[in-house]
């Protein structure tokens, strides 16, 4: 897949490799500060599935392939792939001279390392193994070639490549100190190494000189974990952050920043779709009508144009229109108070039931959002509480566990563009994220899908899986939201990533 890009950048990282040394210094200059906020709790690729862990590691890792803000997909530390074997066999050959950041080298031997770790023992107590279980071994042909062996066709794994699990991690440096370490202390290939991390505060990041892509043109790079989306904003306007990541910034809060002359908003169409998804094991939810009524007693509409301001769009499923799988025909359930009345009434349930809603306590948006639902709710006879949780809390003990509510907010970043990504953790069997249905037909689809090579059968099984969760009532698909970005105007060549995977190598700071 070598192609005029491919070797242009090819010829700029041979000829980088040559004058790195003397140019860094020149080209290294000032300090870009980034609020984000979440703190993942662990680097290694293998733990998570956050966006917020990808704001950051997109800068520390490199992925075989690389897809930037224009949602492309190019060659990273592999310069060219071939697929060989109707799909079940690609050749990979890799950039030389590429070193992690303590010098290790780069080579075929640390891709075999990282997808059987990804593959094995370590990567099966994390949520990113399902991903890439299309891939049955990864055969090392010489230092810079490797075939990657798959038990069948993966349409989107050149896509997966390019992020979170599938980042290549150095063997040595993680055999020699542990992975307790690495979880804390990371390294990588990528255009800024790792200086301190200290939890829930900061994560500091030099730059990369050596980097194959160029030398960053930034000097420092640092992550601040601001939870309080009005102490980010408030940061911004001081002048002690730089950029404040998505979701951060309430909808109420986008004026304060547009009419501050020295900030700038950026909003761009992105992948994240926010849902109330159901416990579908106890009380009054396990009924999929009293399922459908609360649904139709929620006017998205509404809270789309008057809570959300327009910065999103209704979805009827769990997916953007950006998403490959998404059914344009396929509509929500209509917002209708008098029929979820009698849907409720027809199921038993009593005037005064109740449920409980579970949010993200830092996500200020939702929980506004989460009010607005249980108003909705109590005009149809249903009384909802809201209980935020910590972030982490919420996403690693009380969904995985099957701890909630009745109802609980996911948010879901959807970085492939590809339903898969969504719905196989969502709704498979045994995922994650799924800690109550356990559906035999919807899992035959969900597998059948993912080794299709035929884009329009896959299509119509993924629209088929979409139609099934509504049919299902599995949750409330509420609305796709913009990625919106606060950015000191101090700041060049910003491009703001529709996934929130923004890489700053080529940003530079008055």
């Amino acid at each position: 897949m070598t192609t005029p890009k491919t070797i242009r950048t090819a010829f700029l990282s041979l000829a980088m490799a040559g004058v790195a040394f003397a140019a860094a210094p020149a080209m290294a200059e000032g300090k870009l500060t980034v609020s984000s906020p979440q703190d993942p709790g662990s680097w290694d690729p293998v733990d998570t599935f956050l966006v917020n862990w990808a704001a950051v590691a997109t800068n520390i890792f490199d992925g075989l392939t690389y897809r930037g803000p224009d949602l492309k997909l190019v060659p990273g530390l592999a310069e060219s792939w071939e697929e060989l074997d109707e799909g079940k066999r690609i050749r990979f050959k890799l950039r030389q001279g590429v070193t992690f950041h303590d010098g290790e080298p780069f080579n075929a031997a640390a891709v075999k390392f990282t997808f059987e770790r990804l593959l094995g023992e370590q990567g099966s107590k994390g949520p990113q193994r399902s991903n890439y279980t299309a891939i049955e071994s990864v055969e090392i042909i010489d230092d810079y070639t490797v075939d990657m062996k798959l038990k069948s066709p993966d349409p989107v794994l050149l896509t997966k490549l390019a992020g979170y699990g599938a980042m290549i991690v150095p063997p040595k440096y993680i055999a020699e100190h542990g992975e307790d370490h690495f979880n804390t202390n990371p390294i990588g290939t990528g255009a800024f190494k790792f200086v301190s991390y200290a939890p829930k505060v900061d994560i500091k990041l030099a730059a990369n000189p050596d980097y194959w892509g160029g030398a960053p043109k930034l000097s420092e790079l640092e992550y601040r974990f601001i939870t309080e989306p009005a102490t980010a904003v408030a940061e911004l306007q001081a002048g002690h952050v730089d950029v404040v990541l998505p979701p951060t910034i309430p909808i109420g809060m986008i004026d304060v920043i547009r009419n501050d002359p020295k900030l700038e908003l950026v909003s761009v169409p992105g992948p994240t779709v926010d849902a109330l998804r159901f416990n579908t094991r106890d009380g009054i939810t396990k009924d999929v009508n009293v399922r459908k009524a609360l649904i139709m007693a929620v006017d998205r509409k509404t809270i789309v144009e008057q809570i959300l301001a327009g910065q999103a769009t209704e979805i009827a499923s769990f997916q953007s229109a950006l998403s490959f799988g998404d059914n344009p025909a396929l509509k929500p359930l209509p917002y209708d108070p008098e029929a979820a009345k009698k849907l409720l009434a027809d199921a038993g349930v009593q005037e005064g039931a109740s449920v409980q809603i579970d949010v993200r306590g830092n996500d200020q948006t939702m929980n506004e959002v989460a009010q607005v639902i249980a108003s909705y709710l109590q005009m149809v006879g249903v009384t909802a509480s809201i209980k935020p949780y910590e972030t982490n809390v919420l996403l690693n003990d009380i969904i995985p566990q099957g701890k909630t509510g009745a109802m609980f907010q996911q948010k879901w970043g959807g970085w492939t563009f590809d339903y898969d990504n969504t719905a196989y953790a969502m709704y498979h069997s045994g995922e994650k994220w799924n800690p109550y249905e356990s559906d035999p037909e919807l899992d035959k689809l969900l597998e059948s899908q993912r080794s299709l090579t035929d884009r329009a059968e896959r299509e119509r099984i993924l629209r088929e899986i979409a139609a099934t969760v509504a049919d299902r009532a599995l949750e409330i698909p509420l609305y796709n939201s913009n990625a919106i970005y606060g950015v000191n105007k101090r700041v060049k060549d910003f491009f703001a990533a529709p996934d929130n995977r923004t890489k700053f190598d080529t940003v530079s700071v008055e």
